[in-house]
């Protein structure tokens, strides 16, 4: 952090990238690859994914199936399920990982930050004691420690454990 600022320069490869014409969002479910959209898990009405450009290592994503970009217009079921598998994230992160916090949020449009302003989702980036280093303050850029192939799997494990 300098100046009140988070600074996520490694994002500008995503940011600046050429963007699909199909919603990323609702094509990676469709393509029943789990392993390789590194989708953790598939509930009724949302799934949970890795972030394929992550703030920090585990950072997941819990999406709705649904293609909708207003909180407001998830159902009931959509939002119970959300909520439920937001917090069966949390637990899988803590017990593979074992952060010393979390971020966790909703982007709701562009002016929010949201990178994919037109399908919703819920952000959770496990953080710990100064993973905010010099790295990241200095060099421009963050360290993430792990592949997101090998997280995936210690994730995917962990998150067939905890209910």
């Amino acid at each position: 952090m300098s100046g009140g600022n988070m600074w996520a320069p490694w994002r500008i490869e995503y940011i600046l990238g050429e963007k699909p014409e199909v919603c990323a969002l609702c094509e990676m479910p469709r393509m029943d690859a789990d392993e390789r959209s590194h989708i953790l898990h598939r509930g009724k009405t949302c799934y949970v994914i890795m972030n394929l450009y992550p703030y920090n290592s585990g950072h997941l994503m819990v999406v709705p199936f649904r293609h909708l970009s207003d909180y407001e217009n998830l159902t009931a079921g959509e939002r119970a399920e959300s909520a439920e598998l937001t917090a069966r994230a949390v637990r899988t992160l803590k017990k593979a990982m074992k952060p010393d916090g979390f971020n966790i949020g909703v982007n709701l449009g562009k002016a929010a930050g949201a990178g994919i302003d037109e399908h919703l989702h819920v952000h959770i980036v496990p953080r710990w004691s100064g993973d905010v280093n010099f790295m990241t303050v200095v060099g421009g850029m963050r360290v993430i420690p792990q592949c997101l192939e090998e997280t995936y799997r210690a994730l995917k494990e962990a998150f067939g454990s905890v209910e």
